[in-house]
């Protein structure tokens, strides 16, 4: 059976497929299918360039293809539906058109879009109109552009939301700081009551307690969102922008405030530090033999920690047991006994504060770093088990914990460092605002309220099972369910790293804290400062979710905490500045909405009656960029806007500025938008540009100058478009109609037999004049003749005759002939029957000879001159050692070599020139012992190739020298003076940069040492070949070229006038050594000036530089807590708070800037913890390092 057989596709339909719709503009024969569609068909010559014509290569013609788009934007008019008579007996007048029905239809418009529509003149319907068209984002854009200053509403406090301090630079330490002592009521209330004292050399308002009143009273009344701290910044003297470390901070201006506080008369003011923040220990050490007691009394601020919160606490208070050679010596057995020391907690302070000990000080190292360990600590502390001696604290762990707690704390503040150094980072704080009872995240400015730092449980366990005697109940009274134990939970309400542990783990000796409502244990890595309060103190507040409704939480009555007067009339006047900023921006605003809405109005009235109904009606044509400028030009920043200052603001009052919104018809002059999108040099339409044409009616283009105060110029209407650039343009195009038809007709009859008559033509001319557009073809220019001058040498000679290269020319028939001459009348080509040039041909064969002659003389001297061929200009010396030698000119050789390899073609040097080297007084301009006298310029050569080239070429003086052990020796003395001149008497020479490696010692004056100009030991010692590849050698890989890169030379070009900065540049460049790395040696002086220049320097023609590369600081880059391999350097300490108040300053004012130098008679600070030491101590009173080589 037979293969089936495909079935072939059926062949594409040649006519309209199915609902198609037939355009008029495909039509064959119809002229309004192209702008240009009248040339060569209507118009052949520029006399029959009508006005019509002129209007359609513009598209603005009557005949145009181009629609008249209907505007997208006018307003349609609502028209209630009428209602229809449904007829159902009335016979159906709608069927189904079938599939092979073909629609064509005139009355269907053409569908407008931005594509299609882009390059039609008559289309006004994308011109950025939709910006008006929505009210809310056109006044947006407006006021925007207008720059109407930020809104001071924005900066408003939200009801009673704590407020930011801005960050000055570095303060953050600070404003974390001024945030937690904000929320403690008692200590508000004591800075509030601290009273001006008779100080005749300093006024109250400058002093560092009334700066912190208007903090705090800022902090309390202010309307503002933000308060600036910069006041309290100057009166501490503190450097804005070096970054401090916040528990020294804490610590010295608490000491500060006591002082203030002891001066005032309030006894209870006196005692307020030591009363809520300080706490008393006891140092016990009691012998194991008569059991005597020795005890030292100690105060402290707060509690250090670096581990887990009471572990660490029962760690810190447990005996030691001092024996063998760390026994005690007891006074009362007057010899040395074991005994047992231990630290005592006697009395906690209300407010209770544990540094963490984030920062750590390295032995190894002898830096700080930071510890990123993660730390826990409970929402509750009962500090009653660390209290008393450890008999008291065991007796009381027996007996169980009490059902009440004299001192359970709870916790109040959460101080943050971010950052893996210590070094820099960033402070933020996690407060509880008593007022609001919440807690609140204070990153500086930015105030995040945090739903609690302990997250609440699921709905679905809370529900738990229905036991009630399983069940405890929260502040709030509904029940919750244990989670399962240990678990962890991030906290999403904070960028920092906590996480709340939901069991509280156990202590060393197995008792647990006492059980409270919620998550007990929060773990942190950026936890740097614990505050916690005593429940029940009245400066406290308990936190929501964790009270147990107790009297002894319950809410503390609610006590006025007013500031001073004075404090609150600088508030109350930052207030009143903002309340007037507030109010004059309202009024601008209403005033530039009113502007705005005057604007859009007519901008918007213009834009949906501007387009034209018909081709007849009066139109302006301006340009599509030109009217999207008019358009948007009021939503657009302009470029010079007028401003008035206003009023300066109080301190903490965002600055504004005042616009001025003053009508555009007031206005002098109107603004000019050009239309030169569209204009030709002549200043008419150009057809060119009829794509970015646009049609307007006259009535909106005088409404856009009188309303609105813009004027597109020039004025032009359709009939100004340009008759001169249309004739240009004619031109061109019927040249691309009637040059491929000349072409067609060439080619038809271009073809000659062997043996028939035809003439010769420029085959480069003829390649060329074939293509569809020719390359020698110039826009309104005639095409040159076949025998143009570019051409005319492929085909005649310099005698007239026909040339004799064949190559360049070819035969075309006498008919092809016929018509080029129809082209070009005066062109007259030779006949192929023609003789070709008799003395061309003459030439030729006498050229042949002379080059065999050429070349056999070039052959001759390069056999006689086989050594200075071989070695010259290599830098190959070895083997002029102990062997007469002469010098010449460089420049001769390499003339010299170009000759032997092209002798027909390059010139044979006719002498040498050796006067360069030989001063006005006879004498060597030059030392051959310097390495930086015998430069580029000069070649040394054997004495026997100097005999052979006197035979050879005429010149000289002989310059006779000779390599005896590693130095030259020459009959010519040197002249000191000419030499000295020659090398420097440049304007641009090279000199050598040696690199030097990682192991090289710096160069010095002492140890400087000019290498002499032949090495000790010779590279090479063989014979090479004079050849292009081993003279450039192989390219390297770039890792293998970087390896070898130290130890290098490198000759570079330099100029007089170059500096050090810009020889550094070029450096960077060459070698790809940064700049910040470069060390640049000139006979061991470092340059280090980078604006001198190099006739400044000294430098000589072909001198030698010596660069060191040092690398970077990985330290000073990067602060991570990685090791590094090898030695690192050690970092440079800051100067910490010396210079400020709190460092031991004298007196309080406006900030000093710090001093260059430490002052040797003032505190000395110390390298490790960089804590203020009175003159004199040998180690530090903060950590005990030595101060002996500060």
């Amino acid at each position: 059976m037979p293969p089936k057989r495909t079935r072939r596709t059926s062949p594409a339909t040649a006519g309209l497929t199915a609902g198609e719709r037939l355009k008029r503009t495909k039509l064959t024969g119809n002229a309004a299918y192209s702008a240009w569609g009248w040339v060569g068909t209507e118009a052949t010559e520029t006399p029959q360039i009508t006005f019509e014509h002129c209007l359609a290569t513009c598209g603005l013609s009557k005949t145009s293809t181009h629609p008249l788009c209907s505007n997208k934007y006018v307003e349609k008019r609502k028209t209630p539906p009428e209602s229809k008579v449904v007829d159902n007996n009335a016979p159906s007048t709608q069927t189904e058109p079938t599939d092979d029905v073909i629609v064509i239809s005139d009355d269907e418009g053409p569908t407008c879009s931005n594509k299609s529509c882009k390059h039609n003149p008559y289309c006004l319907n994308y011109l950025g109109q939709e910006k008006w068209e929505n009210d809310d984002k056109a006044y947006e854009a407006y006021v925007k552009a207008h720059d109407l200053g930020e809104n001071p509403k924005a900066h408003m406090r939200q009801s009673h939301t704590p407020i930011g301090l801005k960050n000055l630079g570095a303060t953050c330490y600070a404003n974390a700081y001024l945030q937690v002592w904000f929320q403690d009521v008692l200590f508000r209330m004591g800075v509030y009551q601290c009273q001006p004292l008779q100080d005749s050399e300093h006024t109250f308002e400058n002093s560092p307690i009334f700066q912190l009143q208007v903090t705090f009273a800022a902090m309390q009344h202010s309307t503002l969102n933000t308060f600036n701290p910069v006041k309290l910044v100057e009166s501490l003297k503190l450097r804005a922008t070096e970054q401090q470390d916040a528990q020294e901070f804490s610590k010295l201006f608490m000491a500060h405030l006591d002082t203030e506080f002891k001066k005032q008369q309030n006894p209870e003011l006196q005692s307020l530090i030591t009363d809520q923040f300080e706490g008393k220990q006891v140092y016990n050490t009691v012998c194991q033999s008569c059991q005597r007691r020795s005890e030292r009394d100690s105060s402290f601020l707060e509690i250090e920690n670096n581990a887990t919160l009471e572990e660490r606490l029962s760690a810190s208070l447990e005996p030691e047991i001092l024996s063998g050679d760390n026994k005690y010596l007891c006074q009362q057995c007057d010899s040395l006994q074991d005994a047992k020391r231990y630290t005592e907690l006697r009395e906690l302070p209300p407010v209770l504060h544990f540094s963490l000990l984030r920062f750590v000080y390295d032995i190894s190292t002898m830096e700080r770093k930071k510890s990123k360990q993660s730390i826990l600590f409970p929402t509750f502390i009962d500090m009653d088990r660390f209290l008393g001696p450890p008999e008291n604290r065991t007796q009381r762990k027996k007996r169980g914990a009490a059902k009440e707690s004299k001192n359970l704390y709870e916790l109040r503040g959460v101080l943050l460092h971010k950052g893996t150094s210590a070094y820099h980072g960033h402070y933020e704080a996690q407060v509880f605002d008593v007022q609001n009872q919440s807690w609140y995240q204070f990153n500086d400015e930015e105030v995040t309220k945090i739903e609690s730092l302990v997250p609440k449980l699921d709905a679905s366990k809370k529900a738990g099972k229905g036991a009630k005697d399983t069940k405890k109940k929260n502040g709030n009274g509904n029940a919750k369910v244990r989670a399962p134990p240990k678990k962890r939970r991030r906290i999403e309400d904070s960028d920092s790293e906590i996480e709340i542990v939901e069991s509280p783990p156990q202590t060393q000796n197995g008792e647990k804290s006492p059980a409270h409502e919620g998550p007990d244990y929060i773990s942190s890595k950026d936890a740097y400062m614990l505050v916690y309060a005593r429940v029940g103190n009245k400066s406290a507040s308990p936190m929501p979710g964790n009270s147990n409704g107790d009297a002894t939480t319950s809410q503390p009555p609610k006590v006025d905490i007013n500031p001073p007067p004075k404090a609150m009339e600088v508030v109350q006047a930052m207030n009143a500045a903002h309340e007037k900023a507030c109010e004059d921006y309202a009024q601008r605003e209403s005033e530039t909405r009113a502007h705005f809405d005057q604007i859009r109005h007519t901008v918007m009235d213009i834009y949906r009656s501007w387009n034209v109904t018909s081709r007849d009606e009066q139109c302006v044509v301006a340009s599509r960029q030109s009217l999207e400028t008019w358009i948007s030009r009021h939503l657009v920043k302009p470029k010079t806007p007028k401003r008035t200052p206003s009023p300066a603001p109080a301190d903490g009052v965002p600055k504004t500025e005042v616009l001025d919104v003053t009508p555009k018809d007031a206005l002098a002059s109107p603004t000019l938008l050009p239309v030169s999108e569209v204009v030709c040099p002549h200043g008419q339409l150009d057809p060119e540009r009829a794509g970015d044409m646009k049609v307007i009616r006259e009535v909106a283009y005088t409404r856009i100058a009188e309303e609105d105060g813009c004027q597109l110029t020039p004025k032009l209407t359709p009939a100004d478009v340009c008759a001169a650039c249309v004739e240009r343009m004619f031109k061109e195009k019927l040249y691309q109609i009637e040059h491929p038809r000349l072409v067609s007709r060439f080619d038809e009859v271009a073809a000659v037999e062997d043996d028939g008559d035809g003439y010769w033509i420029s085959k480069a001319w003829l390649k060329d004049w074939r293509l569809t557009k020719p390359k020698m073809h110039v826009e309104g220019e005639t095409d040159p003749p076949p025998d143009a001058e570019q051409y005319l040498s492929d085909v005649v000679c310099e005698h007239g005759n026909l040339a004799t290269n064949v190559a360049t020319r070819r035969r075309i028939s006498a008919e092809a002939y016929a018509i080029l001459r129809e082209k070009y009348p005066d062109w007259k080509p030779p006949s192929t029957r023609a003789e070709l040039c008799a003395v061309c041909e003459t030439l030729v064969h006498m050229s042949r000879e002379d080059k065999r002659e050429y070349r056999k003389q070039a052959e001759e001297e390069k056999a006689r001159l086989k050594h200075m061929h071989d070695n010259a200009l290599n830098g190959n010396t070895a083997l002029l050692e102990d062997v007469p030698c002469a010098i010449v000119p460089s420049q001769f050789v390499r003339s010299w070599r170009q000759w032997l390899m092209r002798p027909s073609e390059v010139s044979r040097p006719e002498r040498i020139d050796n006067s360069q080297f030989i001063c006005e007084h006879g004498l060597l301009a030059f030392d051959p012992n310097v390495a930086g006298d015998v430069d580029a310029s000069m070649t040394i050569i054997k004495r026997s190739d100097w005999d052979a080239l006197e035979q050879l070429y005429s010149g000289g003086p002989l310059i006779a020298i000779e390599n005896a052990g590693g130095k030259y020796t020459h009959e010519l003395a040197v002249c000191a003076d000419c030499r000295l001149q020659r090398r420097t008497s440049f304007d641009m020479t090279e000199i050598t940069i040696r690199a030097l490696g990682p192991n090289d010692p710096i160069p010095t004056p002492q140890t400087y040492n000019q290498e002499p100009i032949q090495p000790a030991k010779p590279v090479q010692t063989t014979l090479t070949t004079y050849s292009k590849r081993q003279n450039e050698g192989y390219r390297k890989s770039k890792r293998i070229r970087q390896v070898k890169e130290y130890g290098k030379r490198r000759k570079i070009t330099i100029t007089k006038a170059m500096s050090v900065k810009e020889l550094k540049v070029m450096l960077n460049d060459e070698l790809g050594i940064p700049v910040i790395s470069q060390r640049l040696f000139y006979r061991g002086q470092e340059l280090d000036d980078s604006s001198a220049t190099m006739l400044s320097l000294g430098i000589l023609s072909n001198d030698t530089l010596d660069l060191k590369e040092e690398n970077e600081d990985i330290d000073l880059l990067s602060d991570t807590d990685i090791e590094t391999d090898g030695p690192r350097k050690k970092r440079v300490e800051g100067q910490a708070f010396g210079g400020t108040l709190l460092g031991g300053g004298s007196s309080f004012g406006p900030s000093v800037p710090p001093s260059s130098s430490p002052d040797t008679g003032g505190p000395v600070a110390c390298p490790a913890c960089t804590y203020e030491n009175t003159p004199g101590d040998v180690v530090c009173a903060m950590c005990e390092t030595s101060l002996l080589n500060v």
